[in-house]
Formats: C-alpha cells, sequence, structure tokens
C-alpha cells in the first residue's frame, strides 16, 4: 500500500528540490559562459562577449587551436603527465604506510608521532626555507623541485590514518597470533580493504599536481620542462601584450577566449577521470574525515 505523504513532507520535499535546482543553476551558469566563452569568435573586428549563449552556426574554435597549435604544447603536457603520475606515485607511496603507523593503536609514542607529523602542518616552514633547500639540493630545474617538497601531505596523511582506524582491529588482531608483521598487515590485509581511501587521496594529490604552478615557476627555469599552466598562463600573458599594441595582429582569437579556453583544458581531465571514481571517493571523504 503506497503510503499518503503529508502537506509537511511534501512542502519540506518542494523546498529541497528547489535549493538544489538552485544551486545547479548557480554552478552551471558559469560552467556555460567560460564554455561559451571559449568558443566566442571574431566578428567585424570586435568580440562577441558577455553572452551565455552563441548561435552554434557562429562558434569558434580559434582559441583552442591557437593553444593545442602551440610548438610547446605537446612538451608541456607531457611534463605535467610526468609530474601527476611521479607525484602521485611518491605521495602515496609515503602517506599510505605512515597514515598506518600513526593509525596503530598499541604503538608506543603513538601521540607524539601524531603531535611530531602535524607540527608542520600547523607552522608551515615559508618560502624562503623551502627554497634554500631545494636550491641545496641541487634540485633545481628537475621535477623533484616540484615533487618532493610536498611529497606528504598531513591533511591526506590523517584523512586515510581515521580511515584505518576504522577497520575492524579484529582483522589485524587475527593475523598477528598468525605471526603476520606489520608489512604483511598493511599489504594483504589493509590495502585491500582501502581501495576508497587510497582512490580519494590519490585525486586529491592528483588535481594538486595537475594544477601546479607556483613551484614550476619558482623551480623550473628551464622552459622545456615547465608544465602546462604555466605555459598556458605565457600564452595568455603574450596575448595580452598583442591585444594593447596590435589587436589580433598576432592571436586569431580575443583574449577572453583563450583565457576560457585555457580553463576548459585544465579542467577537462579531472572532470573526465572524477565519475569514474565518485562512488569510491565520496565513501573515502565521509569515512576518513568521520574517523579523523
Amino acid at each position: 500500500m503506497r503510503k499518503i505523504k503529508s502537506t509537511e513532507e511534501i512542502v519540506y520535499q518542494v523546498f529541497v528540490n528547489a535549493l538544489l535546482l538552485l544551486t545547479l543553476l548557480i554552478v552551471c551558469i558559469p560552467l556555460l559562459r567560460v564554455i561559451t566563452m571559449s568558443f566566442t569568435p571574431i566578428k567585424s573586428g570586435r568580440q562577441i562577449l558577455g553572452g551565455l549563449l552563441i548561435p552554434f552556426s557562429d562558434w569558434s574554435v580559434a582559441a583552442y587551436q591557437q593553444l593545442l597549435t602551440h610548438p610547446a604544447f605537446l612538451s608541456s603536457l607531457a611534463n605535467s603527465m610526468i609530474i601527476l603520475v611521479l607525484g602521485t606515485t611518491i605521495n602515496l607511496l609515503l602517506t599510505i604506510p605512515l597514515a598506518y603507523v600513526l593509525s596503530i593503536k598499541g604503538l608506543p609514542g603513538r601521540k607524539f608521532l601524531n603531535i611530531l607529523v602535524l607540527i608542520p602542518f600547523l607552522f608551515n616552514p615559508g618560502l624562503i626555507p623551502t627554497y634554500l633547500v631545494v636550491t641545496k639540493l641541487n634540485l633545481i630545474d628537475t621535477y623533484w623541485a616540484v615533487i618532493l617538497p610536498g611529497a606528504v601531505s598531513v591533511y591526506n596523511c590523517f584523512v586515510m590514518r581515521g580511515f584505518f582506524e576504522g577497520i575492524p582491529e579484529d582483522f589485524k588482531e587475527a593475523a598477528r597470533i598468525d605471526g603476520a608483521g606489520e608489512f604483511y598487515i598493511l599489504r594483504r590485509i589493509i590495502l585491500p580493504l582501502s581501495k576508497p581511501i587510497i582512490l580519494t587521496v590519490g585525486l586529491f594529490y592528483g588535481v594538486s599536481h595537475w594544477n601546479e604552478f607556483f613551484a614550476p615557476l619558482l623551480y623550473l627555469n628551464d622552459t622545456k620542462l615547465q608544465p602546462l599552466p604555466v605555459l598556458l598562463r605565457n600564452i595568455l600573458l603574450a596575448a595580452n601584450v598583442n591585444e594593447y599594441v596590435d589587436t589580433n595582429a598576432m592571436s586569431a582569437a580575443p583574449i577572453q577566449s583563450l583565457k576560457a579556453a585555457s580553463v576548459v583544458l585544465t579542467t577537462l581531465p579531472m572532470v573526465i577521470v572524477y565519475p569514474w571514481i565518485q562512488k569510491h571517493f565520496t565513501k573515502g571523504t565521509l569515512v576518513g574525515g568521520i574517523k579523523g
């Protein structure tokens, strides 16, 4: 028998749906504006900007062509992929063991270790000391200068620690009684049960590396090593100069279209990846955040 909803329930449901629809519009309108602007053409020497919708027949891919056909685009894309894959791998290889050690309840000095790890999170050493360390280690103009200073995120480590603490102790104790070591427990018991948090933390690290801008700008003087965000910034700077010196003398697209297209290109890979791990991402974030 179907339950009849009361007036209060109907009003509440309508209110929630209206609020969700309003939130969706708030999110989608700026996104639609950016996508539309990235296809904005030049007509009669003037830029058509500001509108949310442009007739499909008037769309132009000039901004994307200018960015994708840049001589350094492929090398910068490869640099970004190297930093992304290598950096995320190192992040997880260091974060997983550290988070597991901090989650062991019977570990001597566990509180002290947690405080020791928390101190760099609360008191950041700052830019100058970090730059001096990177310079002394001769990491300038290498990928390691971008990857190693942020090899372990304390926030991600604590989120992962919270997830590990949520795994029943019975599994671990049974393995210890059978003579298994901590590394064996981590590899054979913890990791197979931790796919959601590993994918979640991996996504956090991956997005951070993909959007890496300031560190490459600071440490990578060799243009052959610069990642995609730095290249897009250089193209936009050149387009800005071109806009004020001689409009459209060198650029086939409006400067606003180039900016919008660069936003779309940098966000597209993560937008494609996220739906594949959305289920695990939600579970990992909720469980790790609550337990942490």
